[in-house]
């Protein structure tokens, strides 16, 4: 089942803990592929100096400020695109930033798009446990670039699904890969999953 748009409409850090265990899918042209959620990280108002939305409304981050349930979608360090799920309500920022998957469906598809191989034995592949680790690979795994920022999610052809009961515990600890709002705990995942973030 597509989660509906009040899913998203909620606090920030009840929507992240919520998402765990749901399913990314994305039906692109060249295939669909499909990730459980394993860890994300929430991004809350402009009070929080990690938000994009700390210096106030810009072209750039509007899609926080928006109708709950969409994409925001945006490069960061002029090599990746990230996906965050936009919460709260309109007008207020906040979204969810998916930080890690554990592939569900279409993992031959995830491996053209990483590259195949990793750096250190060529010919190898990529496990399973290392496809979409990481936000910027969860963007090159699925195939999901600067078309899809505003989209909604509950509606094809990308979308938040529910897949049933979670299972396993949930852990919550700082945010990681910034340098401010790092006093936080709210990066949440899937406690000893292979598909989580080290950091």
């Amino acid at each position: 089942m597509i989660l509906p748009r009040s899913f998203y409409g909620r606090a920030t850090i009840e929507v992240a803990a919520d998402l765990i265990g749901k399913v990314l899918i994305h039906r692109s042209d060249d295939g669909l592929t499909a990730g459980a959620i394993v860890e994300v990280e929430a991004y809350v108002g402009e009070d929080d100096p990690a938000c994009h939305a700390a210096s106030g409304r810009t072209a750039r981050n509007a899609p926080l400020y928006g109708a709950p349930g969409h994409a925001y979608v945006y490069f960061t360090y002029g090599l990746h695109h990230l996906v965050n799920a936009v919460t709260e309500r309109e007008g207020f920022p906040g979204a969810v930033l998916i930080r890690a998957l554990e592939p569900l469906e279409g993992h031959a598809l995830m491996r053209r798009r990483r590259g195949h191989v990793r750096a250190r034995r060529a010919k190898a592949l990529v496990p399973d446990a290392q496809l979409c680790r990481g936000p910027a690979n969860v963007t090159v795994a699925m195939g999901i670039g600067a078309a899809l920022n505003r989209r909604p999610l509950f509606r094809r052809p990308l979308t938040i699904e529910d897949a049933g009961p979670r299972t396993g515990v949930l852990a919550w600890g700082p945010r990681i890969g910034i340098s401010k709002g790092t006093d936080k705990d709210w990066r949440c995942w899937l406690r000893g999953h292979p598909s989580v973030s080290r950091g």
